[in-house]
């Protein structure tokens, strides 16, 4: 039981680290905390993955990054509306797990509407 509780202790922190840093960008968003902080796997060389939606961010995805800074350790995927969108229409996996698996950050586009859609 212990491992257990250790465990969601870990989870718990990085949500609410994660929620902070997703909270502190200025721009509109929906960001998921997504991979394997989220399903619960995670390790020791795990880095927290984030899926950041926004139609704020123009580019290339490494000049997206740029202008959002995101912490050590974290690998983000910024993608606009348009982008996400069309992922869930590919059935990509990585849109599917943000909507199905995925831990709401920061839900500026109500994009966590979509998870009750069939």
């Amino acid at each position: 039981m212990e491992v257990i509780k250790a465990r969601k202790s870990v989870i718990d922190r990085v949500v609410s680290e994660a929620k902070r840093w997703a909270s502190s960008l200025s721009i509109r968003c929906t960001a998921y905390l997504i991979g394997s902080y989220a399903r619960g796997d995670f390790n020791f060389w795990s880095d927290v993955d984030i899926l950041l939606v926004s139609d704020e961010l123009f580019g290339s995805p490494v000049e997206r990054l740029k202008k959002i800074e995101a912490p050590p350790n974290y690998e983000v995927l910024p993608l606009t509306t348009r982008e996400f969108m069309n992922m869930l229409r590919c059935e990509d996996s990585l849109a599917k797990e943000a909507l199905r698996r995925g831990v709401v950050l920061r839900d500026d586009l109500n994009l966590s509407l979509l998870q009750h859609q069939p």
